[in-house]
């Protein structure tokens, strides 16, 4: 694409500083048009495009006694042969529908059919300047050049194989939808539509530029969004007008408050139903061209432990596995860095029986608890990542192997206690029961700093730990607004459905009017 654009600017001629009508360009240079003469258009498309074994230039004629010139350029490696031939059919029927059946075409009479009708078929357009040439065969379209016309017929003829629609492998449910999003931007978006047919939900798409020109979406629901946050957005999203953007979490990373922070400020989702109830919660979805990931912004604390699966399972069941969560969060967090506060500084609050059992099998160890449980995470860590990394059938049976085999052997060598390898293994599934990933590896980030404080200061450095990590989460910012709301600031009218999942006919109603509620108070 710059080897195209260099090129480009050799024919370009210098513009007015204040001449900035294209968006497309950064540089000072008008957009170069199309000549009328298609032996200067085909020059020009063999110096942009050389040195490509998959680009093809199509010679064919037309008219009486075939004396009429054209050619048509594409990537063969994004366009099928049927394309094509559709292609072909479609123009010929547009243009005879104009001029009439058994009339000779000749140039005029398809310069002015397209000029006055413009494109008349779904996925054609009309180009005028070569810098929209080559965005247009890049991205899978077919484009026409014909003799004496100083315009070009683009027609999107893309045919790459695509990811069907299957269930969401990240995001598994009992109950509920089974769809996941794709790697197909429109595709998604649609799936969108589909769930959320409203006027009201609004769409808008643009391109990065630079050598992916990556096209990127971001949705939300008029009338519900907060004004101040969409602005927010829309002015950080707007300051990436050019970058090589190639997932969701690129976008993630440009735009969040705090870059060094452990917790996600965003949540990611590739359930379409997900991403519909975050619209009608005044959140913004953006979808990158790609990858099947969604980011939702912004995202509070609280919503990383909840599932979309809440609301399909009965209101007593989704409370008491939302409090389980709340569970596996504390104990994913200072499992490790209690036991070794307790076994270390303050044995006396650790019940007798216990105490024993614990000091009978620490006997023969030679480290400290410390070094104890950061060999067996490192192992843990290290079997989690093989098992992600491993081919699928064989990646679950190796991480699970694995921890058994090295669990049963750390304690037959005398590196590590019994007790120690249940820490740390109930430590890990804990990590396991949190629905959002990147809010696991955030606690996994956390489980050292923990335990060393716990290792120096024992009881006292957990509590520090623990007014460290509140000042960090009280001044956390996603978009600007809050982390811990509506813990800090305390908002109890958005309580409801924090801990306890509140019976749907007390949650369903006009997003509009509690939206409009919530900003009156």
């Amino acid at each position: 694409m710059k080897k195209g654009r260099i090129k480009i600017e050799k024919f370009a001629r210098r513009s007015n500083q204040n001449q900035n009508e294209t968006k497309l360009t950064n540089t000072d240079t008008q957009p170069i048009p199309i000549s009328l003469n298609l032996s200067d258009n085909l020059q020009r498309i063999k110096e942009i495009f050389s040195d490509n074994d998959d680009f093809v230039i199509l010679h064919w004629r037309y008219g009486p006694e075939m004396k009429y010139t054209a050619f048509s350029i594409y990537f063969k490696t994004l366009i099928q042969h049927k394309e094509l031939n559709y292609m072909k059919e479609s123009l010929q029927d547009l243009v005879t529908h104009e001029v009439g059946p058994g009339t000779t075409i000749t140039p005029e009479d398809v310069m002015s059919f397209f000029e006055r009708n413009g494109a008349s078929a779904n996925s054609h357009c009309l180009v005028e300047d070569f810098e929209k040439v080559i965005e247009k065969v890049v991205s899978g379209h077919l484009v026409i050049f014909f003799n004496q016309w100083d315009k070009a017929l683009s027609y999107q003829a893309i045919g790459i194989e695509m990811r069907q629609v299957t269930e969401p492998v990240t995001e598994p449910v009992v109950k509920g939808p089974r769809e996941s999003t794709i790697e197909n931007l429109d595709k998604n978006l649609g799936m969108l539509r589909v769930r959320l047919q409203s006027s009201r939900f609004k769409i808008r798409t643009f391109s990065l530029k630079g050598e992916t020109n990556t096209k990127v979406a971001y949705g939300y629901l008029d009338g519900i969004i907060n004004p101040d946050i969409l602005a927010e957005f829309e002015r950080r999203i707007g300051k990436l007008n050019e970058g090589e953007i190639l997932e969701t979490s690129y976008i993630e990373e440009l735009i969040e408050d705090s870059t060094y922070s452990p917790f996600p400020q965003y949540r990611y989702t590739e359930r379409p139903d997900t991403a519909v109830a975050a619209l009608l919660d005044g959140k913004i979805v953006v979808l990158v061209n790609g990858t099947g990931s969604i980011l939702i912004c912004p995202s509070r604390f609280v919503e990383l432990l909840q599932s979309s699966e809440d609301y399909y399972q009965r209101t007593a069941y989704s409370s008491l596995i939302r409090f389980l969560r709340m569970v596996a969060f504390g104990i994913a967090l200072t499992l490790p860095s209690l036991y070794i506060a307790l076994s270390t500084f303050h044995p006396e609050l650790i019940p007798t029986v216990l105490l024993l059992r614990i000091l009978d099998t620490r006997e023969d160890i030679p480290f400290p608890p410390f070094i104890e449980a950061f060999l067996m995470i490192f192992a843990f860590e290290l079997l989690r990542e093989a098992g992600v990394r491993l081919p699928r059938p064989v990646g679950a049976a190796v991480s699970i192997v694995g921890a058994l085999v090295i669990g049963e052997a750390a304690i037959e060598a005398g590196i590590a206690s019994p007790i120690m390898v249940i820490v740390v293994s109930l430590t890990g599934i804990s990590s396991f029961a949190l629905p959002q990933y990147n809010f696991a590896i955030a606690l996994r980030i956390l489980q050292l700093p923990f335990m060393l404080f716990a290792t120096f200061l024992g009881g006292f450095g957990l509590m520090i730990a623990f007014i460290l990590l509140w000042l960090h989460l009280v001044n956390l910012r996603s978009l600007g607004q809050p982390y811990l709301t509506p813990v800090e600031p305390f908002r109890p009218e958005q309580w409801r459905d924090v801990i306890i999942r509140t019976p749907l006919k007390n949650v369903l109603r006009s997003p509009r009017r509690h939206h409009m509620r919530m900003r009156a108070k």
